[in-house]
């Protein structure tokens, strides 16, 4: 008697433990449509934390400013201690005067860096720059937000210490024309509210108790002194091809 044969079962076997393609093809089919509606269900609400994180970030470089415009400090500038204005206003004016001049303008720059509060402050009210990161922030050292222009010697001691991202601004005056306020065509004059030119706050005086400008916020590439002092970076300050990051509308007043 033949023992029967098996063989003819294990065809069948090694069939029915393998997938089809057919059934492969309606698996990644299925997969697809639920990532579809994945990222149709989390994509916007990531786009949203994004966009709230960046509009914290800019609250954030624009309070810096303002608060800088309305400070005066031991003037840092040069090498005498008194301060460089005779008032805020004073301070707040040649900075929009001469931030954004089509030539020789004096570029201003809004950033964080590393405070020791172990050591004095310096002549400018100031914290003095941690270089070395070690401890904890908050307690071995403090992150301080600031607004100094190109021609500040405080600025390179700052950058040792940066904590994050360095932007310069491009401030330009916003004057009356036809009943609303808008971007002025001569970035580096300061204008009266009758059209008249303001050289200062004294002589030929600027004759308003506020002076209305927009503020761009450009993004700088490397936070080298150098590179901030080179014809590289003056390039693009004055290229007018870049966006701005953001703009904000600002006020300072007397």
């Amino acid at each position: 008697m033949k023992t029967p044969s098996h063989s003819s079962d294990i065809p069948k076997r090694r069939r029915s433990a393998a997938f089809t393609l057919t059934e492969t093809v309606i698996a990644i089919g299925v997969l697809a449509v639920m990532l579809t509606g994945f990222i149709a269900v989390f994509t916007p609400a990531a786009q949203g934390i994004r966009r709230s994180i960046s509009s914290e970030q800019a609250d954030r470089l624009t309070t810096t400013l303002e608060n800088e415009l309305a400070t005066l400090r031991a003037n840092s500038e040069s090498p005498a201690p008194a301060p460089a204005f005779a008032t805020s206003f004073d301070k707040a004016f040649k900075w929009i005067q001469e931030g954004n001049k089509p030539t020789n303008a004096i570029p201003i720059f809004v950033y964080q860096y590393r405070g020791d509060p172990t050591k004095p402050f310096r002549n400018d009210g100031t914290p003095t720059p941690k270089t070395t990161i070690t401890g904890e922030p908050g307690k071995d050292y403090i992150v301080q937000s600031m607004a100094r222009r190109l021609t500040d010697a405080e600025l390179e001691n700052d950058l040792k210490a940066i904590e994050g991202s360095v932007f310069f601004v491009k401030p330009t005056q916003l004057v009356f024309e036809a009943g609303q306020l808008v971007l002025s065509k001569t970035p580096a004059t300061i204008k009266n509210a009758d059209g008249t030119n303001a050289e200062n706050t004294q002589a030929l005086p600027y004759k308003e108790a506020m002076i209305a400008f927009s503020a761009e916020f450009h993004s700088v590439p490397t936070k080298s002194i150098a590179y901030l002092k080179s014809t590289t970076f003056t390039t693009r300050f004055n290229s007018t091809s870049i966006k701005p990051i953001f703009t904000r509308n600002l006020a300072v007043r007397r």
